[in-house]
């Protein structure tokens, strides 16, 4: 069994940014669950399905919601699962919002992965570390990832 991950995002606004972690979940074979749920806007709404999750082992949870993105540092400091912060990039406040995901209160420490493929790939390992078959398919993932380096390297060599 791979786990499950929990897809949770702030708004539906945040689907097409959630897009590319299904994609990556899917190709890794990973159950996943889509769920909405604000931090500000609906607590306990959120905190309601923190609570229907926390005997489900083993679970990732991964935020997309930008802004404040106090839903990632909310849901880490609810659960004893590993949390995963992906918000998307924005071009308001200069992009400085990003900062709200990577400076977190002490006691409070989602990883911050921006791309949506490498939330779903750190989220793949992590489940990894129980499940050798998804071990093997990530690892298969990352030999792929080099060859396609490697082929690309010899082909600009013989341009």
């Amino acid at each position: 069994m791979s786990g499950r991950v929990v897809i949770l995002m702030g708004s539906k606004g945040d689907r097409d940014h959630a897009e590319g972690v299904i994609a990556q979940l899917e190709a890794f074979g990973i159950d996943y669950t889509l769920r909405i749920a604000s931090a500000h806007k609906s607590v306990r709404h959120l905190l309601g399905i923190l609570d229907a999750c926390s005997e489900e082992e083993p679970l990732v949870f991964i935020a997309v919601a930008g802004r404040s993105n106090a839903l990632a540092g909310m849901v880490d400091a609810n659960t004893v699962h590993p949390v995963i912060t992906c918000p998307p990039v924005s071009s308001a406040f200069a992009g400085g919002d990003i900062y709200s995901s990577l400076r977190m209160p002490s006691g409070v420490a989602p990883m911050v992965v921006l791309d949506p493929q490498g939330a779903a790939l750190a989220a793949a390992k992590i489940l990894a570390v129980s499940d050798e078959e998804l071990r093997a398919r990530v690892a298969a993932y990352q030999a792929a990832m080099t060859e396609n380096v490697v082929k690309d390297d010899e082909e600009l060599e013989h341009e």
